[in-house]
Formats: C-alpha cells, structure tokens, sequence
C-alpha cells in the first residue's frame, strides 16, 4: 500500500530544485480521461432528451433517435417532409412519380416507389430497410402490425383530413424526425403565406372545388381539405348545411341546387360525367356556366396532394383563375 501510494504521489507531481512541475503525460492522460467522460455525460443526456412521444391514431408514438430513411405510404406526408427538407427513400406513389405535384418533387431526392397508396408492396418497403414508415390512418391501419415489424410506424390521418388536421399531422412528422423547431416556423411561415393570399381576394361569390370522372362527380365539402383551403382564403363555400363529410357524391339535380358562382373540376377522366350534363339545357341555368366560371383545374394539386406546399400552390392557381377572368 505504501509502495501504491508513493508511485501515485510520484506520477502526479515532481519536486525540481524545489518548484513544483507537472508530469506532463499524467498530466494529459488526466485532461484526456476527464474529456472523454464529458463526451459520454453528454451523449447520454442527449440521447435521452431526443425521445420523443407522439400520440398518432394508433395510441402512443415512441421514437428516440432521428430516422435517416423513411417510407411514406401517403403524398401529403411527402409534402410535409419536403417542408423541413427531408426527403424519403420510398413513397406510395401509385407508381407514377409525377402524380406528387412539381412544388414537392423540386425539393425532395428521387425515391423509390412502394406501389400504390390503396395497396403499397411490404416486400419493396422492406428491401428500402426504413427506420421510419409514415402510413394513412384509413388506408393503412388493417396492415399496421405488417408495417410495424418492418420498422416503426407513425399513423396519421391524411385521407379525408380537413385542412387544420393535416397542420397537426406536419407538426407530429416534425416531432417524430427531430425537426420540431423547423416544422413549427414553416408552419408559422405557411400562415402568414396564407393570410398574405387571403388579404388578394375580395371575392363575395360562393366557390365549389369537385372532383369528376365518367363514373360520377364529387362535391369536396368546406370538411375536405380542398374545402379548408378555400375557407382559410376568405372563400365562401355553396355548401350551407354543416356536414362532416369530406367527399359529396353529387347528381346532376344537387349540383343545380347547390349552385355554386364558381365550379373547379378536377378531372380524372375525359370525357367524364360533366360532358353528359352540359348537353343538358338546365346545365346553362347554373350560375358558374351562365358566367363562364367552370374551371378545370390539377385533380393532383386540388385533391391527391394535400400539404402546407400544396395549399400555397391551390391559393396560387386560384389567384391567376380570378386574374384570368
């Protein structure tokens, strides 16, 4: 014990002509020991610090690390990790890239598709090797145990999302990358873009987006997200009876009814049923067709793509139709 204790006296300090001096490798072994514990403390508090608990549709959402390869199986989840910058290493596209709108595409890497939203591949997701999958609350849930044994799955809404819904699922896709702070000030950033909007339009008619194909036309209520938009620009909607559904199925008769000064048409299909009904001499009693205020505008912009970035680019398209007119 003597022998211990004099070596350590001996390897912490030296007596030269009687000043005091340092052993300089002791010395630096010390400084170098007592760094790399700090490095550790400060890893460990950071690691903690990250976990993140998010409550999503399925209950609570944990996540403690930053996801560096994510899957979206939904096109506004793209727009929302465009907004921060992020871009997915695979996305339910329905295997067309371009059905996710231009706004979005010029921000983000190319990706892999997984197939379609309605049905995406767990073989494709599984190959990408994601540590982040973002699903659909309603596309999604009946394979939500499949997606979760491929890798953690956030589910959120996005089908059939209103407008302020699909605000809150950007900010919870904020939280769950680490990008809280980002996400918060696009957010804050998209709100003063939309009021900016807003502030243009002095509109007092009544405006309807739909969408139509040759199967039939459906009326997207102030509920649907399109809806949400027209209503956060100061648009008033046709639709006076409240209702909490997104999508009207709409006849020919209910359209008359509801008659809107502005009809939008997002078309899937030409022709499609609309063409049936101008052959009809009650379509000119509408309003929007009297006025010449039938508008065929991006079903991809107007319905497929919802986001901060496509609410910015539908309050655009909408300026240049009134600019138009």
């Amino acid at each position: 014990m003597e022998n211990s204790s004099r070596l350590l006296f001996s390897n912490q300090f030296q007596l030269s002509n009687g000043l005091l001096s340092f052993n300089r490798p002791f010395l630096f072994s010390r400084i170098a020991i007592t760094l790399a514990l700090l490095v550790l403390s400060l890893f460990s508090f950071s690691s903690s610090a990250q976990t993140r608990i998010i409550q999503d549709e399925q209950g609570q959402f944990e996540i403690a690390t930053t996801p560096q390869r994510i899957v979206v199986l939904e096109f506004s989840f793209v727009d929302a990790l465009a907004a921060v910058g992020v871009s997915p290493v695979g996305v339910a596209d329905d295997n067309d890239a371009s059905r996710v709108i231009p706004a979005v595409r010029e921000l983000v890497q190319p990706w892999e598709s997984v197939g379609m939203r309605s049905q995406p591949s767990l073989e494709a997701i599984a190959v990408l090797k994601p540590d982040l999958i973002i699903a659909d609350a309603e596309r999604h849930r009946t394979v939500y145990q499949d997606l979760q044994r491929i890798a953690p799955t956030l589910l959120l809404k996005s089908r059939g999302e209103t407008y302020q819904e699909n605000l809150e699922s950007a900010l919870k896709i904020g939280i769950a990358l680490d990008k809280q702070s980002s996400m918060e000030q696009r957010i804050q950033q998209h709100q003063h873009v939309m009021a900016e909007f807003k502030s243009h339009f002095s509109l007092k008619q009544t405006v309807q987006f739909a969408v139509v194909s040759d199967k039939g036309m459906w009326l997207h209520s102030p509920a649907s997200y399109a809806g949400g938009v027209l209503t956060t620009l100061g648009i008033a909607s046709p639709i006076v009876k409240p209702t909490e559904k997104a999508y009207l199925p709409t006849s020919f008769e209910l359209l008359l009814k509801t008659n809107p000064d502005w009809l939008l048409l997002g078309a899937y299909s030409h022709p499609n049923i609309v063409d049936d009904w101008q052959k009809n001499p009650l379509f000119n009693v509408l309003t929007s067709a009297k006025n010449q205020q039938v508008v065929e505008v991006s079903p991809a912009l107007w319905s497929l793509n919802r986001g901060m970035l496509a609410a910015e680019q539908m309050a655009k398209n909408f300026e240049q139709i009134l600019d138009r007119s």
